[in-house]
């Protein structure tokens, strides 16, 4: 699998709500650089952050698209999320409902055919505006 696939068949994932399927495409010590948040390490971590994630978030990713290194060694993806804020979050703004639309995008470091490390980007300030 090229790492356009691998990339694309992890938002898929994403996209179905297949959890499984979805850590199935990370490395057992997958590096989460959360935006504007602190780095964690491995799959459980991960997965702790997505059992967040999908309790305080329900997110459908659109217009994805995805780039690749020469090498097949790195990544990046630029997408639309869309969103509702369903529970309240730690640090920000209650939730009541609110939906959002927020560009965002995503590095990669790809290993042995698994994600091996996601960097996330987006606007807080954006998202903290729609849905105050």
């Amino acid at each position: 699998m090229t790492a356009i696939e691998l990339v694309q068949a992890y938002y898929d994932a994403f996209n179905a709500g297949d959890m499984p399927a979805f850590l199935a495409l990370l490395s057992e010590d997958v590096v989460h650089d959360i935006n504007q948040g602190e780095r964690q390490q491995g799959k459980a971590a991960f997965a702790a952050f997505m059992d967040k994630m999908n309790r305080c978030y329900k997110e459908r990713l659109s217009d994805i698209v995805v780039m690749q290194s020469a090498d097949g060694s790195r990544a990046a993806a630029e997408f639309v999320v869309h969103g509702q804020y369903l529970a309240d979050d730690e640090g920000l703004p209650p939730a009541k409902g609110q939906t959002y639309v927020l560009p965002a995008g995503a590095f990669f470091h790809i290993h042995c055919g698994k994600i091996a490390r996601v960097t996330n980007y987006y606007n807080l300030n954006d998202w903290v505006e729609q849905v105050c």
